[in-house]
């Protein structure tokens, strides 16, 4: 049960602290000139290795922390490989991540994020969404939530954790869909500059 109950802490986790900062790495991916399609292994090897630790309590900058370990992963790459594009080793040195000011991309990213994430909130079945939002957006304790439903604190317990898969399974999907609009998006014009 222990690792069980760590791997559902991690879960949540990662939901509410790195995934918000996936776009801003994969912005960060395609300045530096990576493909959309190695873009996505790297974010998912990126989720993998977070996933991997065996504790994320140490961590105080989830941001920082996600795009370094997305870095580590281009340098890896970018060290097997034979030939180097100029841009990406620019993009390499220029990453800092001391600044926590966002910038406009960063703001908008985040904005667009947030609505999608209230959408997917929205979504849950009723009683799983008012738990999910006593719990995760209004802070209560589960002990609170549990004597103000007239619930036990298990099932508090059980309906935010359905929330959270509900959430990360449909975010996983919205962005599955989001990459195939643009990935096609992409081929559409690439074909069309080559006809040019």
């Amino acid at each position: 049960m222990l690792v069980s109950q760590n791997h559902d802490e991690l879960v949540e986790w990662i939901g509410r602290c790195v995934l918000p900062y996936e776009g801003y790495a994969r912005a960060w991916l395609r300045r530096a000139s990576v493909k959309p399609n190695e873009i996505d292994d790297i974010v998912q090897e990126g989720y993998s290795r977070i996933a991997s630790i065996e504790s994320f309590r140490h961590i105080t900058n989830p941001r920082a922390y996600f795009v370094e370990i997305v870095r580590n992963i281009l340098f890896e790459q970018v060290r097997r490989s034979r030939i180097v594009r100029i841009d990406t080793v620019a993009e390499l040195d220029a990453l800092k991540i001391t600044d926590d000011g966002p910038d406009q991309e960063r703001t908008m990213i985040a904005k667009d994020e947030l609505v999608r994430l209230k959408r997917l909130i929205d979504e849950l079945p009723e009683r799983c969404k008012r738990i999910f939002v006593l719990r995760k957006i209004d802070g209560m304790s589960q002990k609170q939530i549990a004597e103000r439903l007239g619930i036990t604190e298990n099932t508090v317990e059980t309906q935010v954790g359905r929330g959270l898969r509900l959430i990360l399974n449909a975010w996983a999907e919205d962005t599955h869909v989001i990459r195939g609009r643009r990935d096609a998006n992409h081929r559409q014009k690439t074909l069309k500059n080559k006809r040019d």
